[in-house]
């Protein structure tokens, strides 16, 4: 592959071989190795000399994609190629045993690449040579064929139906009426299949679990289900009664189809509308820019906002990091590709108007690309400029350490993670900052996958310690997205870390076959209340001074859940912050709903996720809560899509029928603190039922994945007023305060202004 001449890369492999003196790059990576790079990667660890910034990023990004079409391990053909070869010459046909795992592997390779037809005709070949072959044929092949073709047929029906066909109530479990497919082949083959498989294997927990939700794509559950593998109805049934959501991005001009990414909610272009950009992990795919028209509905915009040739993003961070008053956009790319991500973070320069310059190189954030999904914005240092943590995956062969951009105030950034002791050296993937012992300080949260967890407190002189095991939070094991909130709004922020599959690439990518496809079988046995074997996540309530305790069990939220993204917001706007989780597996077996869990008071969690008509089946990537439609509560958003280049989906915008419940949208301006406010705390006073009762929020992301707007929307539940807001400024510590503020408005609050 040729460079664009533009761009002088030298190569710097000694840059990660030089960390090796750093004593906290412990676990999985071995600073001491040498990384030997395959001839056909790009060899993206370099230092770079730049002419032209936005021109050469784009240029780079076009070779990544054009790479990307070959050698991606989620998209493109590279793996497919050898065994359609195979399959092409007879290569096998003197060993049908062998010939039938040949044919089940490159069917695999098809359904992951969106050659359904292709696949399943491939696994119908290896259904019937194996019938052939029995009763001599292996159980597990006889098995794991048949399972495989189940799902590919239950594919072929998702992609017909409510893939094409995408309505507001498709992929919602349990699937109702309106959802019922309406070309019902797919599905009625692999009710056929699955029908057989378990009656060789009863206790196959996934194949249970789809042929129940295979029914209900036609309109025959539960009655339709043979007794022996029915899933009980009540299974479905929400803890308390909720409000109804209703996905209406169809008609909103949001369902664009894609594979996950990430999401932001605000306003870019200054008209006090929320927009929305959404990005893929598909690196031939570019951003999207949809302006909001102040009515819930959205015009694409992506070309004028200046997007072309941006592709790719594995998730997106939004930030004002220049304080002049416009939002400006973090992109980062490469995730789960260890060497072969190695793809450049994009930082895009908001002009004003919604329209973006890209100045990666120029700002000193292109220097060295590492594999990232995770990245938090704050002022760490309390310089009145914002600053950036990125979490990158470091694997055992290559060191990939996390950096700590510190903001020069003049539109570039130095990376200090190895003098401030953040470096971390883990497959990081999640982060979020937060002031978690209130001292005016911003410390920093680390979600590490398969390694533990680091929780950095931030000592006041640009160095940071390593808390975490003093403090309990080093779990879960399958760590992965992360938020800091006040759940039980005492003041002091808490952590609900969530946990996911160990790396499994599923049936989709011709990966091996187990009983119970673990973890995928454990997440539905807990659903299904059965003993298991998975790993819950974690939530952690702030007890001050960097102490923690788990109160997962305690809060209701010690269940196994693949938690891929978190949603953070108000849904019934009682004042209480709610989690809507998103699942996601990268097999197309994983079809498992997101979860709603609504917070009770401060006290615990409950799931309404039916009642809420949320349990959307397709994989989330991100989420966001925001108020869409202006009409004072939050909608939800949803980033769906698998992985996979066949597994797109349209996404999803979740409308809030509305609780009645009366609001605040609060927008803080920054002058001596940052504009965009990032840490600044508000401390809110309502009279619920004759006694004073305080919301607590703080500004900023604090999350992974999906980012709702920096303005804080905050349900006051049935209080009419504010009877005093507290506001501390994140670089000052001063303290404004405003009294008897009426319900149901949006308020500017300018940093010292009167």
């Amino acid at each position: 592959m040729q460079f664009s001449r533009k761009l002088v890369f030298l190569a710097a492999l000694s840059l990660c071989v030089a960390c090796s003196d750093e004593p906290q790059l412990t676990g999985i990576v071995q600073a001491s190795r040498s990384p030997s790079l395959p001839a056909d990667v790009i060899p993206l660890m370099a230092s770079v000399e730049v002419e032209d910034g936005p021109q050469a990023m784009r240029t780079l990004l076009a070779e990544i994609a054009a790479e990307s079409i070959e050698t991606n391990e989620y998209t493109g053909e590279s793996s497919a190629r050898p065994y359609r070869e195979y399959v092409a010459k007879d290569m096998y046909a003197s060993m049908p045993a062998v010939e039938v795992r040949v044919l089940r592997t490159l069917a695999g390779h098809e359904l992951r690449l969106g050659n359904t037809e292709d696949g399943l005709a491939e696994l119908q070949d290896a259904w019937q040579m194996v019938q052939e072959l029995s009763p001599e044929a292996h159980p597990d092949d006889l098995n794991q064929t048949q399972f495989e073709l189940a799902v590919a047929c239950l594919r072929s029906g998702e992609n017909s139906n409510c893939v094409a066909r995408h309505t507001s109530e498709s992929c919602i479990l349990p699937i109702g009426e309106e959802g019922v497919h309406l070309d019902q082949v797919g599905s009625r083959a692999g009710i056929a299949h699955l029908t057989e498989l378990l009656a060789r294997r009863p206790d196959h927990t996934v194949a249970q679990w789809l042929l129940n939700i295979a029914y209900m794509t036609v309109g025959e559950y539960p009655e339709g289900v043979p007794e022996a593998y029915r899933v009980d109805p009540s299974t479905f049934d929400s803890e308390e009664p909720f409000l109804k959501f209703i996905d209406v991005a169809a008609g909103a001009g949001v369902d664009h189809r894609d594979l996950m990414g990430g999401v932001v909610i605000d306003d870019f272009d200054g008209d006090g509308i929320f927009d929305i950009i959404v990005s893929s992990n598909d690196p031939t795919s570019g951003l999207r820019y949809f302006a909001g028209t102040g009515d819930g509905n959205f015009t694409e915009r992506s070309q004028e906002a200046g997007f072309e040739g941006l592709l790719g993003g594995a998730n997106l961070v939004q930030a004002d990091y220049d304080n002049d008053g416009a939002l400006d956009l973090l992109v980062l790319r490469g995730a789960w590709l260890g060497y072969r991500g190695r793809h450049p973070k994009s930082l895009l320069r908001n002009e004003g108007d919604g329209t973006f310059s890209d100045v990666t190189f120029e700002a000193g954030l292109g220097r060295v690309h590492y594999p990232s999904q995770s990245a938090d914005w704050a002022d760490y240092d309390n310089d009145g400029d914002l600053d950036l943590f990125v979490g990158n995956e470091a694997a055992e062969e290559f060191i990939y350490v996390c950096e700590l951009f510190r903001n020069e105030g003049d539109g570039t950034f130095t990376d200090v993670a190895r003098e401030a002791g953040v470096r971390n050296g883990g497959f990081s993937k999640g982060v979020a900052w937060g002031d978690f012992d209130n001292d005016g300080w911003q410390d920093l949260f680390v979600s590490n996958y398969n390694q533990s967890n680091r929780l950095y407190r931030n000592l006041g002189d640009g160095t940071f310690a390593d808390l975490a095991t003093e403090s309990g939070v080093i779990a879960p094991w399958s760590s992965f997205s992360v938020v800091a909130a006040d759940f039980d709004e005492d003041g002091i922020l808490d952590l609900f870390v969530g946990a996911t599959t160990p790396l499994h690439k599923g049936l989709a990518h011709g990966g091996p076959f187990t009983d119970e496809l673990e973890p995928l079988g454990n997440t539905i046995k807990s659903m299904l209340d059965l003993p298991n074997e998975g790993e819950p996540g974690r939530l952690y309530r702030g007890l001050g001074d960097m102490r923690f305790e788990d109160v997962t069990e305690a809060w209701g939220l010690d269940r196994v859940l693949l938690s891929a993204s978190l949603g953070l917001g108000d849904a019934d706007g009682d004042g209480y912050q709610d989690l809507y989780i998103g699942m996601a597996y990268p097999g197309y077996e994983g079809l498992m709903p997101n979860m709603m869990f609504r917070n009770r008071e401060g006290s615990s969690f409950v799931d309404v996720t039916t009642a809420g008509g949320l349990g959307h089946l397709q994989k989330a990537g991100a989420i966001a809560f925001a108020d869409i439609d202006a009409d004072g509560d939050q909608d939800i958003f949803v980033n769906t899509g698998g992985m996979y280049g066949g597994d797109q989906f349209g996404d999803a915008l979740f409308a809030n029928p509305g609780s009645g419940a009366h609001w605040l949208d609060i927008h803080l301006v920054g002058t001596r603190s940052n504009r965009s406010a990032i840490g600044a705390r508000l401390k809110i006073d309502v009279q619920e039922d004759g006694e004073v009762r305080t919301i607590h929020r703080t500004i900023g992301s604090g999350r992974s994945y999906g980012a709702g707007p920096l303005r804080q929307w905050v349900g006051l539940g049935d209080a009419t007023q504010a009877d005093r807001i507290e506001i501390t400024w994140p670089a000052t510590g001063m303290t404004q305060v405003l009294e008897n503020v009426s319900a149901d408005q949006r308020l500017e609050v300018v940093e010292a202004a009167s």
